[in-house]
């Protein structure tokens, strides 16, 4: 299926990877990319991908957080439902996708980036706000710090 002008939504999951206080040395984390592919590309958001078929979510969030950073997680709850729907100028949808966010926790491996990113990193919920993410992704990456307090 194109990814642009689509027929129809692709599905796709999304992954608020977290890294428990004293893993790695790096205290409560949150794994963010910057995207290397559109739409938004080269901006800040979380790692995922579209599912495939006969893929669950979590199949898929494990895989899409391997391809893109080379790390291990295991997925766990759900923390939202978010349409994505980028129009052209002349307003037809040029990206349509319903992403399925979910929360996860880092495992193992040292990140490695890969074709679908740009560059990847760990930070605290006070740098969040230094990356320009949009408002539904820093929405949700809260919602998980709020789980897991």
């Amino acid at each position: 299926m194109e990814r642009e002008y689509p027929s129809w939504p692709i599905v796709s999951v999304g992954v608020v990877v977290r890294i428990r206080k004293g893993s790695l040395g790096k205290g409560n984390r949150v794994l963010l990319v910057r995207r290397g592919q559109e739409p938004r590309k080269g901006e800040w958001s979380i790692p995922g991908g579209a599912i495939e078929l006969g893929e669950t979510i979590r199949e898929t969030a494990c895989r899409e957080v391997q391809e893109e950073c080379g790390i291990e997680i295991e997925a766990g709850e759900l923390l939202d439902v978010i349409d994505a729907i980028y129009r052209d100028e002349k307003e037809q949808i040029r990206y349509h996708y319903v992403l399925i966010e979910l929360d996860a926790e880092y495992l193992g491996g040292e990140i490695k980036v890969g074709s679908d990113i740009q560059e990847a990193r760990w930070v605290t919920r006070e740098e969040l706000l230094k990356f320009d993410l949009p408002d539904k992704t820093l929405a949700v990456i809260l919602k998980a710090f709020r789980k897991h307090v």
